[in-house]
């Protein structure tokens, strides 16, 4: 995946495009995650849209649903944090969480492919605290426009959500 200071001239300025007004009146009315979907699945698992524009490393999560139970695949930025990965509920900075939050937060337990790689089963929790805090700060640093989305949040806490390896073996 890749790591803060990785991105390149053309993603840092869609980085910053991505603040601005024109970008975020895109953002709430463009479903960027069925963009991603159907670029994923046309190039057959090696590429998205989102990614390689913004410089970072876009997985690919599959949630239940939290009223369905039908799985639910969804394109997001995600961050390594040793053998985590970290996930931030920005919803480009709209007033309510995404989807995807709420059906983590009702069935912790997803799916989670890092292209190239094979799906892994992951466990999700929301970060709280200082780890939160040190979770956040590492998010703006690889990602600037998440601290932008803070503004028009609406005062809503953007959620930090981690994801582990689930440990299938009894404890």
């Amino acid at each position: 995946m890749r790591t803060d200071g990785d991105a390149n001239w053309f993603q840092r300025a869609m980085q910053r495009w991505s603040t601005t007004p024109p970008a975020e009146w895109m953002n709430t009315r463009v479903p960027w995650h069925r963009v991603d979907r159907l670029v994923y699945r046309v190039t057959k698992g090696r590429a998205t849209l989102t990614g390689p524009m913004s410089g970072r490393a876009t997985v690919m999560l599959t949630t239940t649903g939290a009223r369905t139970g039908e799985p639910r695949t969804c394109p997001m930025l995600g961050l390594p944090d040793g053998d985590r990965v970290v996930v931030i509920a920005s919803n480009y900075g709209r007033p309510g969480n995404p989807a995807w939050y709420h059906n983590l937060r009702a069935h912790p337990s997803a799916t989670l492919v890092i292209p190239p790689h094979a799906p892994r089963r992951v466990r999700a929790r929301e970060a709280e605290g200082e780890e939160r805090d040190r979770l956040w700060a590492l998010a703006v640093c690889s990602y600037p426009p998440w601290e932008h989305y803070v503004d028009r949040a609406a005062g809503r806490r953007i959620p930090v959500m981690v994801l582990e390896p689930d440990d299938p073996a009894p404890r």
